[in-house]
């Protein structure tokens, strides 16, 4: 299918609210597996997982009409599964808030006071062969960030792996621009380190 044929999240939906539901098809092929990359980050259980997205699907077809356009459609949808997510995740006594977590800062002196690297981390030994081993590379980042605690995880995910700008992410999860910064920078440097970690050796 061409890009010209793809048509976009805002027509779908007006699709469905004129009672089409074959355009609801398309959308959920398109949001379906980020919307469960999102729901594992507050339940663990891949079950649970699956059964948020059920439920914020069975939401979307009941409340469509609550969708005013104010934001993008992808925005509401995952604000619309972080908040079904956080509920089930506090039922299943496995949420944690959206917060500092009590992290230790990453080394301040790694970091000059405009923000650049004062001596730049050691390049990677990824050698061209390596590079094509695409799905090894994918493992390793699956695999670091499972180990980032929660809140860093999903606001890590949703920046670099479902390419949302910072507003947006602060929309989704509720909460601050400064907490948003704040997790992103921990989260990336913790990844960084774990993926140089392994890339090095």
């Amino acid at each position: 299918m061409t890009a010209s044929l793809i048509e976009s999240d805002e027509a779908l939906v007006a699709q469905v609210l004129a009672g089409d539901e074959d355009a609801f098809i398309p959308l959920m092929a398109r949001y379906q597996r980020s919307l469960l990359r999102l729901a594992r980050n507050y339940v663990r259980d891949a079950a649970l997982a699956e059964d948020v997205v059920q439920d914020t699907w069975m939401g979307f077809l009941r409340g469509i009409e609550k969708f005013e356009g104010r934001s993008t459609f992808k925005t509401w949808l995952f604000r619309v599964l972080a908040n079904r997510a956080k509920s089930r995740a506090v039922k299943e006594a496995r949420y944690v808030p959206m917060a500092d977590e009590g992290d230790p800062a990453p080394d301040g002196d790694a970091f000059d006071p405009a923000g650049g690297w004062r001596v730049p981390p050691r390049e990677w030994k990824v050698t061209p062969e390596r590079l094509l081993l695409s799905t090894e590379l994918l493992d390793l980042v699956h695999e670091a960030l499972s180990g980032l605690p929660s809140s860093q995880r999903t606001v890590v995910s949703l920046r670099d792996l479902e390419d949302l700008d910072a507003d947006e992410v602060c929309n989704i999860l509720g909460i601050s621009e400064t907490n948003q910064r704040v997790l992103l920078h921990r989260g990336r440097t913790k990844l960084r380190a774990a993926l140089a970690a392994r890339l090095e050796s």
